[in-house]
């Protein structure tokens, strides 16, 4: 069965570009709103996913005031995680550099957290996908940094972009969840909460 709002106003709460193109995919219509900088700080207490999760609810609670009685929010952060340690979004050129640095030629995973949100109900869930990096030299860590200035993206890296043609030797997961919208798992999540509503 094809995924169908009816007259539900579905809302992504995103100001990534990624995440409108994305959710766009599926064939639903739904409407970008967006909100000031929410805080994305968490408790140390927090583990791997816990972390997204947290984060995708917490932006979802910034928008709970606009909501209406047929409005479905969905909000998302993403992360990645290695040692851990999590990369979130770099800082300046040089954090960004020394996250490459430290990717370089290793294995780790992006997990995206999702919230669902209603006026009545609230889910989230998320996704992991495991990504393996080629060494990587200073000379295209300094390229790509300079030329894609990767500032809002955890990890320093877009998959998308000269980063991941050149430098991805392995992915294991949704690549579009590495994009930061595990979209496969958010169509099928969609399709429940809704005809559960």
């Amino acid at each position: 069965m094809m995924l169908s709002v009816g007259n539900i106003r579905l809302i992504l709460g995103s100001q990534s570009p990624r995440r409108q193109e994305l959710l766009s995919g599926i064939d639903v219509p739904f409407e970008v709103r967006l909100m000031p900088d929410v805080d994305e700080s968490y408790p140390a207490s927090l583990h791997r996913e816990e972390i997204p999760t947290y984060i995708a609810r917490k932006k979802a609670e910034a928008y709970r005031a606009s909501l209406s009685a047929d409005s479905l929010l969905i909000t998302a952060d993403t992360i990645v995680w290695l040692d851990g340690k999590v990369y979130g979004k770099p800082q300046d050129e040089r954090d960004a550099k020394t996250m490459l640095s430290v990717l370089s030629g290793r294995t780790h995973d992006v997990i995206t957290g999702v919230c669902l949100t209603t006026l009545q109900r609230q889910e989230t869930f998320y996704a992991v996908s495991s990504v393996r990096f080629a060494e990587l030299d200073a000379d295209e860590i300094d390229y790509y940094v300079r030329r894609y200035r990767p500032y809002d993206k955890a990890g320093a890296y877009g998959v998308q972009e000269w980063i991941g043609y050149v430098g991805v030797e392995h992915l294991e997961g949704s690549f579009y969840n590495v994009m930061g919208l595990p979209v496969r798992m958010l169509y099928q999540k969609l399709k429940t909460f809704i005809n559960e509503k």
